[in-house]
């Protein structure tokens, strides 16, 4: 691709609030540490880091691209992705967005034809997974938000959470706190009580 190589930066988890500091993601063995070490937390957002991971890993890592060099055709590629799909799984084996998410990314590689295409189409999957993971957080607060507020004729709601429901937990919007979100932008937030802070 004649586009700029891409680039992942996670806000370490750990350090909040007390610090902001981003954590550089040049390789999946980096994707891997933060989500084994926990510096990001929340099922959609692990396996977002790790598909983005894989993406900067095979367009920018130097050993990575050297081993790529020596892979004659896309089957090498795809050996190649596989083994560190493999590795990035071990991360997290009880998370099941994380292995649904490299299964997906895997499945979307295996109808590219072309060994140059194959990179481009890795890097391409992960970035419209990111995408889909606001769009669909974005769903999730407009119908919960009308799920919630149907049949009421006047006043607001109140809610309780539990769990790591915002964006830190997800690409950037937020699931159950993506349907606050929404009332709030609907004037009909009433309050909201967090449970579990993070």
């Amino acid at each position: 691709s004649n586009e700029s190589k891409p680039t992942l930066r996670v806000l370490d988890q750990l350090l909040i609030p007390q610090s902001k500091t981003y954590i550089p993601i040049e390789s999946v063995n980096d994707a891997w540490d933060v989500i084994r070490k926990m510096q990001i937390r929340g099922a959609p957002l692990i396996a977002i880091v790790a598909c983005l991971g894989l993406a900067v890993d095979l367009s920018s890592n130097p050993s990575t691209l050297e081993e790529l060099e020596k892979c004659d055709d896309k089957e090498g590629i795809r050996k190649l992705i596989a083994g560190k799909v493999e590795y990035l799984r071990t991360s997290r084996p009880t998370a099941v967005n994380l292995f649904n998410a490299l299964e997906e990314l895997t499945k979307s590689v295996d109808s590219v034809e072309r060994k140059e295409d194959v990179i481009d189409a890795v890097i391409g999957h992960a970035e419209m997974m990111l995408k889909r993971d606001v769009s669909d957080n974005e769903a999730i607060g407009k119908h919960g938000a009308d799920a919630l507020l149907d049949g009421r004729v006047d006043g607001g709601v109140r809610m309780m959470t539990i769990c790591n429901t915002g964006s830190l937990a997800t690409a950037g919007f937020g699931t159950a706190l993506g349907v606050a979100r929404e009332l709030q932008r609907r004037g009909k937030l009433d309050g909201i009580t967090a449970l579990e802070t993070r």
